[in-house]
């Protein structure tokens, strides 16, 4: 049979990239199975009483698709994790092998309704226990790794040696978790990738390059976005400054202590940063109650699009990012970015955004006074700064449906 007739089985932890996977393949009838830890649609008991983020696991797009989810299950997995006090690595290795494990046995239930072998696609990190079972059932495997691996941790690592005082929680993942990686990427066929620094990094750490396919990451925009037209100020002003949105977790791997650099060299002008996101470093005191920097916290991902219209840049000087998606979120809503080379490539440098020469302080700095002193430039920028067709599903089920 055709390799474009197989069928698909998503196995899928969390919500990432809002079910775009799986989307795409049943936006062309080739989804057979959706697998995920948790699927709560609008009339779940569970959307009622939850003020988590679990509120959010469910696409509409899928409801009429074979959803299999462990609900009862991973609720007593976490009261169990929290009982034993498993925080950190132990925990996110745990919570892998618990979802692994639940889903090898829906797997096992299915297996017998195929008479053409599937297709099995799972994330990185907690793959290769259904890989496994995958094989010996003779079907194709896909990764989708979801970060460009061990090297990234490396640069983070270096990152937080030389910036110690911000004090954090993170810590480098075991040496058995990068084990059971690279046990994940030999058994899989093919290993998605979303851009050429993911490609860049995972080549230098001795992945085979032949598996490596790159395809981009989709974002669909919401209605309100289509008929959105975004506006500039004559000029900006103390009264009017210019607003740089920096929307993600506040993190060196993000790059926020270059952003603070930036923001203490850009005192007195006309700047205001709007920071939106969960942070896991020890903001200095100096940083906290500074006159320009608005702190937002953490925001559900349905009141993310408030500031992408409010904002009149956004910031992503990211040291290292598989492509991130915020980029795309912020284009649909017409708003220039500021990026570093280390991640998707979205921005056309002086065409709808701006290119970091190097991820520092000054960079930034000097970048956002460029975009103070020529309104002009910033409109501009703007008008060119739409979704093109490489980050759409139907994009996104071309480039799957070719392996």
């Amino acid at each position: 049979m055709d390799k474009f007739f197989k069928s698909w089985i998503c196995c899928q932890l969390g919500a990432r990239e809002h079910y775009t996977i799986p989307r795409a393949l049943e936006q062309h009838q080739k989804l057979a199975h959706l697998i995920t830890d948790a699927w709560v649609p609008p009339n779940s008991l569970i959307k009622v009483l939850t003020q988590t983020g679990l509120k959010e696991r469910f696409h509409p797009a899928l409801s009429q698709s074979q959803v299999q989810s462990f609900n009862t299950s991973l609720i007593s997995f976490e009261i169990t994790q929290k009982i034993q006090k498993r925080v950190g690595w132990e925990q996110t290795i745990a919570r892998n092998h618990w979802f692994q494990k639940q889903a090898i046995k829906k797997l096992t239930q299915l297996a017998s309704q195929f008479t053409t072998p599937p297709v099995l696609f799972s994330y990185s990190y907690a793959a290769l226990d259904l890989f496994r079972f995958a094989k010996k059932q003779g079907w194709k495997t896909v990764l989708g790794q979801i970060d460009p691996g061990i090297l990234e941790e490396k640069i983070v690592s270096k990152e937080y040696e030389k910036y110690p005082h911000y004090q954090s929680k993170w810590e480098p993942a075991p040496p058995t978790y990068w084990q059971t990686w690279r046990e994940e990427c030999k058994l899989a066929d093919v290993i998605v990738i979303n851009s050429d620094w993911s490609r860049h990094l995972l080549e230098n750490a001795g992945i085979e390059s032949n598996k490596l396919q790159i395809v981009p990451l989709v974002y669909t925009p919401p209605e309100s976005a289509n008929n959105f037209i975004r506006s500039y100020p004559v000029s900006f002003s103390k009264n009017r400054p210019l607003r740089v949105l920096f929307l993600g977790q506040v993190i060196l791997r993000k790059g926020i202590e270059y952003v603070l650099e930036a923001i203490k060299s850009l005192e007195g002008y006309a700047i205001e940063f709007w920071i939106v996101g969960s942070s896991q470093i020890q903001i200095p005191l100096y940083f906290q109650n500074h006159p320009q920097i608005r702190w937002l916290g953490r925001v559900n991902r349905s009141e993310t699009a408030q500031y992408y219209q409010i904002a009149d840049i956004f910031l992503f000087p990211t040291l290292s990012d598989g492509f991130g998606l915020t980029q795309l979120e912020a284009q649909a809503w017409q708003l220039p970015i500021i990026a570093s080379g280390n991640c998707g490539n979205v921005v056309a440098d002086r065409i709808n955004g701006l290119l970091l020469p190097d991820v520092s302080g000054k960079a930034i700095a000097n970048l956002l006074k460029y975009c103070l002193d020529d309104v002009q430039m910033l409109k501009d920028l703007a008008q060119n700064s739409k979704l093109n067709n490489r980050f759409t599903l139907n994009s996104l089920a071309e480039y799957l449906l070719k392996f």
